[in-house]
């Protein structure tokens, strides 16, 4: 394992099943309780540094996780969540029902997909692969807290496994990148 990633703790938008974007949404209780989880599972392992997304739900939980390994989090845009444009702060079932087979598109993570007046797919994962090929540049392992869609679209494309981009990653789990 030279690279980890790990996804930030629960947020009041992934209990409400509600887009959040680049909204600076903080992590609930639950969310907090799991980023200090986090902590205690990274605290057994020996890191060479700790990077995370500048979003403000993974800052709070690397901030957590900086308190248990011992190091700063130094902050990265590339592991930043997908820009949702148009449907930031809309509930799933609100953007579903007004538009199902663009909903559908994001929930099978079409490597097509774009958000309307937001980000694709495909864009995301170039700059998720760029932080990660500019981590590997420094000291190592290292620890990467960022989002579900990062790390979803970066194990599709380490793994040259499209059915990595609808994989299960719990908040506050931890994934070695191959």
């Amino acid at each position: 394992m030279k690279i980890a990633l790990a996804r930030h703790g629960e947020t009041p938008y992934n209990a409400e099943h509600r887009f959040q974007g680049h909204l600076p949404v903080p992590l609930t209780e639950r969310g907090r309780e799991q980023a200090h989880e986090l902590a205690r599972a990274a605290a057994t392992r020996d890191w060479g540094a700790l990077y995370c997304s500048p979003l403000a739900r993974a800052r709070e939980t690397a901030d957590i996780v900086a308190a248990a390994i011992g190091h700063h989090p130094m902050e990265d845009a590339r592991f930043a969540e997908t820009d949702c444009g148009d449907w930031t702060d809309r509930f799933f079932a609100d953007v579903q029902a007004a538009e199902p087979e663009l909903f559908a598109a994001y929930q099978r993570a079409d490597p097509a997909f774009a958000f309307p007046g937001g980000e694709s797919f495909a864009a995301q994962q170039l700059r998720v692969l760029e932080g990660i090929d500019a981590v590997r540049q420094g000291p190592l392992p290292a620890l990467v807290v960022c989002h579900r869609g990062s790390i979803r679209l970066a194990l599709a494309a380490l793994h040259a496994d499209d059915a990595q981009r609808t994989a299960e990653v719990p908040n506050a789990s931890l994934v070695d990148l191959p």
